[in-house]
């Protein structure tokens, strides 16, 4: 059983040092179309459906003016749309495309396959299966925010 501080801190920051070099490896494998911005929006979309800017912005842990080159280079692409919010006319709804949809499936292929590869040539079943399950943990904890509830993906 752990039961000091200090050994939670050191796995804590051990899954970190793992976390952050399998997504490091995962963004050099992607295709680079794209910026990692414009993959985070058009993930978030692809995830969450149509939203206002300012709850990407909430999403994504940014202020929503960071963002507003971002939103004009994927529309000019035509992977996002931006429609009136039918809730609040002061508003609008960021909306992806099937370009946008396409074109992040293409960023992300050549790193899926390498994954994917990786996985089959080092990985046994019941490690794949560890590591699908750790990765369901993993989403569990990036969406942990302290004292509120965790958010449902």
């Amino acid at each position: 059983m752990r039961t000091t501080s200090r050994e939670l801190r050191t796995e804590a920051a051990t899954v970190c040092r793992a976390a952050t070099a399998l997504a490091s490896r995962a963004r050099v494998e992607r295709a680079g179309h794209l910026s990692l911005n414009q993959t985070a929006v058009l993930g978030r979309l692809v995830t969450n459906g149509s939203m206002t800017p300012g709850d990407m912005a909430d999403q994504l842990r940014t202020q929503p003016q960071s963002l507003t080159r971002t939103y004009a280079a994927l529309e000019a692409a035509g992977y996002l749309e931006r429609t009136a919010d039918p809730t609040d006319g002061r508003q609008y709804l960021l909306v992806l495309t099937t370009a946008g949809r396409r074109a992040l499936r293409a960023e992300f292929a050549p790193r899926d396959a390498w994954l994917a590869r990786a996985m089959a040539q080092l990985l046994d079943d019941a490690d794949r299966d560890v590591l699908v399950r750790a990765a369901a943990v993993m989403r569990r904890l990036a969406d942990f925010e302290p004292g509120g509830a965790v958010t449902e993906r």
